[in-house]
Order: structure tokens, then C-alpha cells, then sequence
């Protein structure tokens, strides 16, 4: 299994004032700081290495997960350092800890799915980034994906189109060299280096049929709360 980068930096500003005295990854969900579910599930899916992109309250994310051998991980840390990087700047900072291929997953995120078909789906597409989306039709947020013959045609989260009827669902296999052209220390929104590439023709799509769950605000909370309550861990294959 692909090792895993979860972005966990940000300053989680729609949560204040929550978040100024903890990092969103440390709110409690269901009697336990989100990102010990979040671990829990990724282990429960193969998943064996994981590096966390951190920056502000970084430490105490640190301090909690340790190095990840209660959760049965291997956990490193990419600091931002003086300021924050952005998701696309906190990757590249994290280059030296990572492979040619990794999988990201945003710091927010509970996304319930077997991840062995998501990265064959990668391998076999022979393009250098996936993205897995969602027919989401505004249903979860707006739209930002135009999606056909198996690639991302389009990815804006700023411009509405009319053909947008999918949605980022958050998990993205990529090779670390989609980076390459992007200056070191300075900070970039991953945003920016998946649309440039999908604008290339290099980004492939992969549906998914189970929605997402995700922490960025008081409703998201509850639903993700509801939702860790009452699944039951499965052992077996999931298609995506």
C-alpha cells in the first residue's frame, strides 16, 4: 500500500474560536480527537506509513500521535516552518520523506473506502496524478469537476460551469515529479497543481459511490459523529 500524506496545517478559521487553541486534526468526534479515528480507519484499509503536513499547533498533533505504533503506523512530520506552505507547498516541503508515489488525503477527512482499487485504478492509468471524485450535483458543496472517459477534464474551484456535476472527493494518488516545476519553500494551494494538470490531460478520475464525511464545520461534525458512531469495521474489499 501506497504510503499516505494527510494535510493537517491549516488554520481551520471556519471552526474559531475551537481552533485557536487546538488544531482541528485534536477536536473530539465521537469521545476521541479526530485524527485517532482517522488513523484507525486508514490501518483498517492497509495502510501502513503515513506523513503528517503540519504547521499551526503542529506540535500538539505531534505529541498526541507519537509515532504512530498505537494505531499500527509508522507516523513521520513535515513542520511548515515560519509560515504556512499551503497544501501544495507542505507536499513539496515533505518531498524528502516520500517515495515517487503517495497517496494524499485532506486533514479533515473520514473517507470510508477501500483504497487498493483507487491506486490500481492509479497505476494502470500510466497518468502521473488521480483524483477520486463524487457525482455530487451541489449536493455536498458546489460542484468543482468536469469528468469523462475515465479523466478529470476539469478542476476550478472558483469558476461554475455548467458540466460540473462532480466533486473533489478527497483522496489523490499522485508522483511526486507533478511538483517538479513548483519552487521549494513558497507557498501553493494543491488546487492549483491538480487543475494545471488536469487541464493536461494528466489527471485520471476515479468514481466513488459512497459519499464523504468530513470535520471543516459544525454540521460536517455532526455527520461524520453520526456516521463513526455507527459503522462497523469491514474486513473485506469494497469496490470504490
Amino acid at each position: 500500500m501506497l504510503p499516505v500524506v494527510i494535510l493537517a496545517g491549516g488554520l481551520a478559521t471556519r471552526l474559531y474560536p475551537v481552533t485557536r487553541k487546538i488544531p482541528k486534526a485534536l477536536i473530539p468526534v465521537a469521545g476521541r480527537p479526530f485524527i485517532d479515528h482517522q488513523l484507525a480507519l486508514l490501518q483498517e484499509k492497509g495502510v501502513t506509513e503515513v506523513v503528517l503536513c503540519v504547521g499551526n499547533l503542529g506540535r500538539m498533533i505531534e505529541t498526541h500521535v507519537g509515532d504512530g505504533a498505537r494505531y499500527g503506523l509508522g507516523v513521520r512530520y513535515s513542520y511548515d516552518g515560519d509560515r504556512l506552505l499551503g497544501t501544495g507547498g507542505a507536499i513539496k516541503h515533505a518531498a524528502g520523506l516520500l517515495p515517487d508515489a503517495f497517496l494524499i488525503l485532506y486533514g479533515d477527512s473520514y473517507l470510508d473506502i477501500d483504497l487498493e482499487p483507487v491506486e490500481h485504478r492509479f497505476f494502470s492509468s500510466g497518468l502521473m496524478v488521480l483524483m477520486t471524485v463524487f457525482r455530487n450535483r451541489d449536493m455536498f458543496g458546489a460542484s468543482n469537476i468536469v469528468a469523462g472517459n475515465g479523466k478529470v477534464v476539469l478542476y476550478d474551484k472558483t469558476v461554475r460551469d455548467p458540466r460540473m456535476e462532480y466533486i473533489d472527493y478527497g483522496l489523490i494518488a499522485l508522483r511526486k515529479s507533478v511538483f517538479d516545476p513548483y519552487p521549494p519553500d513558497e507557498p501553493f494551494d494543491l488546487a492549483v497543481v491538480l487543475s494545471r494538470a488536469a487541464a493536461a490531460g494528466s489527471v485520471a478520475a476515479c468514481e466513488v459511490g459512497r459519499r464523504f464525511y468530513e470535520i471543516g464545520s459544525i454540521r460536517g461534525i455532526e455527520e461524520t459523529e453520526d456516521y463513526i458512531r455507527n459503522r462497523k469495521p469491514r474486513s473485506g474489499k469494497d469496490s470504490v
